[in-house]
């Protein structure tokens, strides 16, 4: 009976790759559906920063499947090293602009242009008017959202070094065997 028990479970412990991209894959999507909470329930809407750093979620979700249904298939090692460093590239990315957008709102440097910059074309004031009324500009240096003193891009940065590091865990113990 303990045999059998053990041998359910064998294969993800005998397959990092098959463990870490579905691990990466299941933390992308509770990632977005948490950024979709915020922002469909809380109201608190994204900046344009905010809408590029959930790229590398969309990425890594059916990359991620990808690469584990590869990994249960006895997919070439080759192939999964290569899935699970785009993986681990995209993450990483991720987390770089994530440090740039919490550097932006504690204003470290400067942001892009269109979400934290001066408003320079103000058109005609009749225009004005009625584009102030029906539009809402969520700015980039501004933190809407902190917990124990992280913004939204900070826990972003955590989250994608997070799964960057399941990669390299992949990859290293994918090599090992």
């Amino acid at each position: 009976m303990n045999a059998a028990a053990s041998q359910s479970h064998a294969p993800t412990r005998d397959n990092p790759a098959l463990t870490a991209a579905l691990a990466i894959a299941v933390l992308a999507a509770a990632t977005l559906a948490g950024a979709w909470f915020f922002e469909l329930v809380l109201d608190i809407r994204p900046c344009p920063l905010c809408l590029e750093q959930r790229y590398a979620y969309y990425l890594a979700i059916p990359l991620g499947a990808l690469v584990a249904l590869a990994a249960a298939r006895d997919a070439p090692r080759a192939v999964l090293l290569a899935g699970l460093a785009i993986l681990a590239l995209a993450a990483l990315g991720n987390a770089w602009l994530g440090a740039y957008h919490a550097g932006v709102e504690w204003q470290f440097w400067q942001g892009p242009t269109d979400c934290s910059g001066p408003v320079v074309d103000l058109g005609s004031a009749g225009n004005l008017l009625q584009r102030l009324d029906t539009v809402k500009v969520i700015r980039c240096d501004e933190v809407q959202w902190r917990f124990l003193g992280l913004s939204l891009a900070g826990y972003n940065v955590l989250i994608s070094l997070a799964m960057a590091a399941t990669a390299g865990w992949g990859i290293f113990r994918l090599q090992r065997r």
